[in-house]
């Protein structure tokens, strides 16, 4: 065979493993994933800055109510009102610098941003916390204080009111519908896939393109949420921006100290020798402030530690990976966290010698996104040797 006919057998191979590949892979580009994260974004910031300004508002107006009635425990919701205040501001910071795009040098762009935002709010609400801790306990050692009992109740009222609205605004403001996998179609980027003739071949997709090397029994795939539409049905997820539920859950801790301090209002109204139970009221509401924020600031850590999020299942994950046709043997497995509410993976795949390494890539995509939600998969596909079945190294962590 001539050296043209040979090429000319080349380029026919390429071009049939181009049609292949492109109709076996229904790659998705990145817009609709920016779309539903973007849309997430503008939600978040229209509901935190409502609420901001609702939170300065009536924090102004707590002020000049403790003050005037005398009552530490309407002041301590007014700082309390103050540190949501700045954990809003921090909030919506964090967003903003999230919105940025990744460079070469944050690849993974600003994301985690959210969670710095997130962890120093809390952090900021502990310390606060503290302080008013101090001063209710001087309060009751000391004794030398005396409360209006019905300006302290009519203060208390209104801040139930406030807390309750805001509280509603965040919690079904803050929240972001989508549907991760859609039907069946894709979208194709001119040249979506390669073929090269070799013994060792390489598969890896990113956004909407595709590369495979023709009978190659090495690859390595990388993906994106929405990157691949679904075979097999679609995902639905409800989720929540961290700084939103952060705000949220700062709000509860206003609206139970606020119920907390409208009852205590009306005890040392109607029974004023029982004055002690402003100071009281602080102390036992601000322990209920610090179990409401503990639950955000361990989320906060796992992330930052790049640990595995809760609600996915290690065991479960490397199972399924396992039982995908042609995996002989799954090892390297990394699951860790972005944000809270975005999972990152990756994993070597050893797969049979008969097994198509594209199609093992993109049945294994598929799976990770439409039954865990991963945001972002790197998959490594390897040829199966018994030489490495018994490597020690290659064994999942036993916790």
């Amino acid at each position: 065979m001539s050296d043209e006919q040979q090429l000319l057998s080349k380029s026919d191979r390429r071009a049939k493993s181009y049609e292949s590949i492109g109709a076996a892979s229904d790659f998705h580009c990145h817009d609709e994933e920016e779309r539903k994260d973007n849309e997430s974004s503008r939600r978040a910031k229209r509901t935190l800055w409502i609420s901001l300004t609702i939170c300065l508002f009536f924090m102004i107006c707590e002020v000049i109510g403790g003050w005037w009635a005398q009552s530490l425990a309407i002041i301590t919701d007014a700082a309390h009102l103050l540190t949501d205040f700045a954990s809003m501001l921090i909030s919506l910071f964090s967003l903003y610098l999230a919105s940025r795009p990744a460079s070469r040098r944050m690849s993974f762009g600003f994301q985690r941003a959210e969670v710095l935002g997130a962890f120093f709010s809390v952090f900021l609400i502990w310390i606060v916390t503290g302080i008013l801790v101090y001063l209710a306990v001087m309060r009751i050692i000391n004794g030398d204080y005396e409360i209006e009992g019905a300006i302290m109740a009519i203060t208390a009222g209104i801040g139930v009111c406030v807390n309750l609205v805001m509280g509603a605004m965040l919690y079904f403001g803050g929240h972001t519908h989508s549907h991760l996998g859609g039907g069946g179609h894709g979208h194709s980027h001119g040249g979506n896939a390669q073929s090269h003739d070799e013994e060792e071949g390489h598969g890896h997709a990113h956004g909407g393109h595709g590369h495979s090397h023709d009978d190659g029994e090495e690859g390595h795939g990388h993906s994106h949420d929405g990157s691949e539409s679904s075979d097999s049905g679609h995902a639905h997820k409800e989720a929540q921006n961290i700084n939103v539920r952060a705000a949220f859950i700062h709000v509860i801790g206003d609206l139970i100290q606020s119920v907390g301090v409208l009852i205590a209002a009306l005890i040392i109204y109607f029974f004023p020798d029982w004055s002690v139970v402003d100071p009281i009221c602080t102390l036992f509401f601000s322990v209920i402030v610090l179990f409401t924020t503990i639950y955000i600031m361990r989320d906060a850590l796992v992330v930052l530690l790049e640990g595995r999020p809760s609600n996915i299942d290690f065991s479960l994950v490397f199972q399924s990976l396992g039982d995908i046709p042609g995996v002989q043997k799954v090892h390297d497995l990394r699951i860790w966290a972005l944000t809270m509410d975005k999972v990152a993976l990756s994993v070597h795949l050893e797969i049979d010698k008969d097994a198509k390494a594209q199609k093992v890539l993109k049945a294994t995509r598929s799976m990770l996104k439409t039954k865990f939600n991963v945001f972002e998969s790197t998959v490594q596909i390897e040829n199966f040797t018994t030489d490495k079945s018994d490597c020690g190294k290659c064994d999942p962590p036993e916790h």
